[in-house]
């Protein structure tokens, strides 16, 4: 899934996967475990450790294979399936859904907001990644233009890039959409 980012239809929904438990989200997926190749001493090519999830709605692929616990494993490997759905998928934003005044009260903006208005989750807050899907979106929607999402979500420039520098994967990405839409990529 490298490359564009998928934009789904009115009947598959990124918020509705995202909202899944764990079991039901783990449901859709096909899961495969083997045996990682690398450091990790005697136990490492004895036990099938590593976990590959396949969700089958999106075609998304992650892996874990850190742990040697195969049951960590699988737990980190839904996590990065949830932020691999906010990253990866992209839900159309009408224009009427652009408007600072309906972005301010959407709760994956409100959560995001500090006491000053700023973006400011960290990545181990709960409302990080909804925010991030949500700026993805809407600078999808806006063709990669930054100062557009910006005054949108009711923040400057300089937050909204601050927000969007915070995990690397993030960046990446918003530098893929800028590319594809003919602008420069942020630095």
């Amino acid at each position: 899934m490298k490359g564009t980012p998928l934009l789904l239809d009115m009947n598959a929904r990124r918020t509705d996967w995202t909202r899944l438990s764990d079991a039901a989200l783990l449901a859709q997926c096909a899961v495969d475990t083997y045996r990682a190749s690398g450091p990790g001493g005697q136990k490492r090519n004895k036990t099938s450790s590593a976990v590959r999830l396949r969700h089958a709605p999106s075609g998304l692929l992650v892996i874990a294979e850190e742990s040697r616990s195969q049951h960590e494993n699988k737990a980190r490997a839904l996590r990065r399936m949830r932020q691999a759905l906010y990253l990866k998928i992209r839900e159309e934003l009408p224009p009427e859904d652009r408007l600072p005044e309906k972005l301010a009260v959407r709760d994956e903006v409100r959560a995001a907001r500090d006491a000053a208005g700023r973006l400011r989750p960290g990545r181990k807050s709960p409302h990080y990644w909804p925010a991030v899907g949500l700026v993805l979106d809407l600078l999808q929607a806006l063709e990669g233009r930054v100062s557009e999402a910006a005054e949108a979500l009711g923040t400057s420039t300089a937050n909204l890039i601050e927000f969007l520098r915070d995990d690397d994967k993030v960046w990446e990405q918003i530098n893929q959409l800028r590319t594809r839409f003919g602008h420069k990529p942020l630095r």
